[in-house]
This record gives C-alpha cells, sequence and structure tokens, in this order.
C-alpha cells in the first residue's frame, strides 16, 4: 500500500499550530470558546433564562450560572432525547451517548450535537494524529490501516425515528467521514455488533489478514482482541501478524495495570503508546511529548473548563476556578461547558495539573471512585501505580480489579478488599498483598499515616476472581463492551457484593 504519512503529516499540521496559542494565550482561547458558546446558545431555554445573549462576561456567567450535576439536567437532557429543539443547545440533537449509570441505577444521555461531533470529537481526533506524527517523524502510519475497537447502539426507549443511542464510539463510527473508512478496519456493519460472543470472532477475522498499523480504543478490551489475533494466527506476538503496527492510541481507563501485559505480546522496538482523554462528554486532552504521558488540554474544541479544588468537592458552595488560575500540582474536580448543552457540568473526573503553560493534565480518578472510609482518601491513580508496581515485582498479570472498604468488627480493624482477575497468578499470594499494600503506602501519604503500625487500618486482602467474572458482571448489568467498565475504587460494598455473587463467595 503506498504510504499517504507525508501528506497526512502536512493535513494535520494546522492543527500543531494551533496549539501553539495554548502555550502564552491559553487564557485568550478560553475566554473565546465562551464566548463563542453562549452567542450560539443565545435562543436557546437555557439561553433566555440566563441571558446568554448580553455579552456576558466569564465573571458574570459564573455568578448567573449555577453547578449542574446530571441530575439537574436529566429533565431537559430526556426532552432532548423525546425530540425537543433549543433546550440546552441550539437546534434539535439526534444522538446521544449512553454511558454509566449514575446512583439511582438509570443511564445517562449524553447530547452529540453537530457541533460537538464535529469540532469537538472528530477535532480532537485530528490532534491525536497530529501530535504523534509530530512525536514520530519516522512514522509511516498511513502506509496501512487502523483497527478502531468500539461498542454499539442500544436503543432502549420509545424514542423518535431518527434519533440514535448507543455508546460514544459507536455514534463517532456511523457518522465518520466515509474517506476515513477507507483506511480503517472493521467495517461499520462489524464495528457496531451488539453480540460481543459474536463481534469479537468477526473481529479477529476483520483485522487477522490486514496490514495494520494503529489501533485505537480502551486497554482492556483490546487486549481480549489482541490475544484473540495472536491465538487464531498460531502467532507468538502481535507483531508476527501486524509487522507494522507502530502506535496504540489508548483512553478510557488507566493504560498502567496493562503495560506489562502488552509488553508481553508486543514487539517494544516498534511500539508506540498515546493517551488520550475522550469522554462521552467531548474530547478534552491528549498527549503531546514522548518524554511524559501528561496531556495537552484542547482549549479550541468547543469546550469551557472549569476546576474545583479537591478539597472543596463535598462543599455545597466550592471555590471554582477558570483554566488561568489553577496551579501545577494541584488536584481538581473538572467542570465543563460545552457545544453539546453541558452548562458548568460537573463531569465526574478529578485531574491533576502537570504544568500550567500550556496546561496539560493527568487523570486521578473519579469524583465518586475513591475510597475514604478511614481517611486515606486513595484515588484510582494511586491503586493504579501501586498495582503496576506490584506486578512488574510480582510477575504477575492482571486483566481486572476493583477494590472496597471492608468495616472494622470485632477485634480486628477496617482494611481495603481488592478483587483482582489476573491473565498470570503471582506465585505467591500473600506476597503479591503484601507488596500492594506497600506500595500504596508508597504512593499515598495519607494511606501510609493510617496503615502505620496497623492501628487505625489493617493490610488488605485479595480475592481472586474467576477468570471471565469482570465481563459476566458487566453483561449482568447491560454494559458489555464499548468504553463501559467496573468502577476501580468504590467507598462503600454495594459493586463489590455483587460480584462476590457471582464469583461464588
Amino acid at each position: 500500500m503506498i504510504d499517504f504519512t507525508p501528506i497526512a503529516r502536512m493535513a494535520f499540521s494546522s492543527r500543531l499550530m494551533a496549539a501553539q496559542r495554548f502555550v502564552n494565550h491559553g487564557d485568550t482561547v478560553q475566554r473565546e470558546e465562551l464566548d463563542m458558546l453562549l452567542q450560539q446558545a443565545s435562543r436557546t431555554e437555557i439561553g433566555v433564562k440566563y441571558g446568554f445573549g448580553d455579552r456576558m462576561t466569564y465573571a458574570q456567567f459564573r455568578e448567573r450560572v449555577p453547578l449542574h450535576s446530571y441530575e439537574d439536567l436529566r429533565p431537559q437532557i430526556m426532552r432532548m432525547v423525546r425530540g425537543e429543539k433549543d433546550v440546552l443547545w441550539r437546534g434539535k440533537v439526534t444522538r446521544f451517548a449512553q454511558s454509566s449509570g449514575t446512583s439511582d441505577g438509570k443511564s445517562k444521555y449524553i447530547p452529540i450535537s453537530d457541533e460537538s461531533l464535529k469540532r469537538c470529537h472528530y477535532r480532537g481526533g485530528s490532534d491525536v494524529v497530529a501530535h504523534y506524527l509530530n512525536i514520530n517523524p519516522d512514522s509511516r502510519m498511513f502506509s496501512g490501516k487502523g483497527f478502531i475497537l468500539g461498542g454499539s447502539f442500544a436503543n432502549e426507549l420509545n424514542l423518535p425515528r431518527e434519533v440514535q443511542v448507543g455508546d460514544l464510539s459507536a455514534n463517532l463510527i456511523a457518522n465518520i467521514n466515509p474517506i476515513v473508512n477507507l483506511v480503517r478496519v472493521p467495517d461499520k456493519a462489524t464495528a457496531l455488533m451488539e453480540d460481543w460472543s459474536r463481534k469479537l470472532p468477526a473481529l479477529v477475522e476483520a483485522s487477522r489478514k490486514q496490514n495494520i498499523t494503529n489501533i485505537s480504543g480502551v486497554p482492556s478490551w483490546f487486549l481480549t482482541v489482541l490475544k484473540e489475533v495472536i491465538k487464531r494466527e498460531g502467532a507468538s506476538s502481535i507483531h508476527d501478524v501486524w509487522p507494522n503496527l507502530e502506535v496504540f492510541f489508548h483512553g478510557g481507563i488507566s493504560f498502567e495495570p496493562y503495560r506489562d501485559e502488552y509488553a508481553s505480546i508486543c514487539d517494544n522496538s516498534r511500539m508506540h503508546y498515546l493517551e488520550t482523554y475522550n469522554a462521552s462528554e467531548g474530547f478534552f486532552a491528549v498527549q503531546s511529548s514522548a518524554e511524559s504521558n501528561a496531556m495537552l488540554l484542547l482549549l479550541d474544541v468547543g469546550v469551557f473548563y472549569e476546576f474545583i479544588p479537591i478539597e472543596d468537592i463535598d462543599n455545597p458552595s466550592p471555590r471554582v476556578l477558570p483554566l488561568w488560575e489553577v496551579e501545577t500540582g494541584k488536584t481538581y474536580s473538572l467542570v465543563i461547558t460545552a457545544n453539546n448543552g453541558l452548562w458548568r457540568y460537573q463531569i465526574g473526573d478529578t485531574v491533576r495539573v502537570e504544568q500550567t503553560s500550556p496546561v496539560k493534565i493527568r487523570i486521578a480518578g473519579r469524583t465518586k471512585h475513591f475510597i475514604n472510609a478511614f481517611g486515606e482518601e486513595l484515588m484510582v491513580h494511586n491503586a493504579d501505580e501501586a498495582l503496576a508496581r506490584t506486578c512488574r515485582e510480582t510477575g504477575a498479570l492482571i486483566a481486572n480489579y476493583t477494590a472496597a472498604p471492608v468495616y472494622a468488627h470485632g477485634e480486628s480493624h477496617g482494611h481495603h478488599q481488592w478483587l483482582i482477575e489476573f491473565n498470570r497468578r503471582p506465585a505467591d499470594m500473600e506476597l503479591f498483598a503484601d507488596a500492594l499494600d506497600s506500595h500504596l503506602q508508597d504512593v499515598n501519604s495519607d494511606y501510609e499515616a493510617k496503615r502505620s503500625g496497623s492501628i487505625f487500618l489493617d493490610r488488605l486482602t485479595i480475592t481472586e476472581a474467576r477468570p471471565g467474572l469482570f465481563d459476566r458482571w458487566l453483561g449482568s448489568t447491560g454494559k458489555l463492551g464499548g468504553q463501559r467498565k467496573v468502577p476501580r475504587l468504590s467507598n462503600d460494598r454495594k459493586i463489590m457484593e455483587s460480584m462476590l455473587a457471582m464469583n461464588g463467595e
């Protein structure tokens, strides 16, 4: 196949030039985005309510428009789902990304307007390619095809005919430029299959004889697909099957727990990994350097960002900071205003600011996915890092995990219970638990303090999950596939108990 990479490099160079403004003029770019959002939504129901057409300043915007959770916006979003126009965004929105359920068990439906599809999600995808080609001048990415792993549609409501509800990736694949289909696999019909028992072998057959140069998807799901391709071809490495594979664009969950597993099936002298922050609500950031996986926050994709300091998360009147007031090394809960109708929306993610000019971030976890039952404030990024270190030390490989507190009873103190599905078990499970406990103390001083002398918190315990447990549990919730995943950390035992029951505990 002809290598079109030099042509692609020129085509994507404009996005690199645009990103140069983020360095010294990030505040200006963000103010311009807010002005545009307010003008575009000035005649909507919410725009009229808060006076978006009044040349509103940021200070006025912050004063007039309250912070919103999904439940605050659910009534208006469900009206949009049923076909009403000019509610939270101009015109009629006909695409919705079905996201993880809220505390009451109901699914979330995230609007995908025409503007957010093109200016946010697809522009973010262009930025990924632009930065990768910039990092890797010897890339031949467009000498072959990309393998994009996506979810499916699942219209579960009585909807107007033109409305589509499904995984974000399904919406993106269904509406992608037909030219892109010439350089990607699988075809749309296979990509959008809902039944994963049929979809997995179909993906293998669609890809195994292709010249795959790049793959895109969630690490946990793609690992399963790659192993099946290797098995089907009787190979020992994915590069035996796809010798020109050079990059994995990954997101959705942390890559760290899977890094060693990918290293075991890839020729690492030929493989690159690029982290992305592509959520149902928008495409927010992309790794822009080979030296660090901190991600460049995308400031011109129709999203205005605000940040709540992590210590204010539970404050009913929290401090809320614009981009130009964040500080390096601080962790914040992310708030977005976007061209899909989410206004001052608390997305539920926490991010750590790694630098401010331009702003680069790492995902720290979810605002509700942590354990603080004993004052230990264990975040997902702590758990991922400690687990990755432990696997490297012990030679273990994991497929999935979740953890929850076990509360004190009798003479015992509380502790954390980890439910782990292994691809390769450690030789000694107790030594694995000791190492994990030790590394958690290394990466989290609050956990270390509570563990000191086992006065407040006992050592964690490991429960081994039966093969396929996490997939079975997700399937039981109707959320198997796409970007669906089990919460890594929970501050209660609801999820843990349901999974233990399926595990026969």
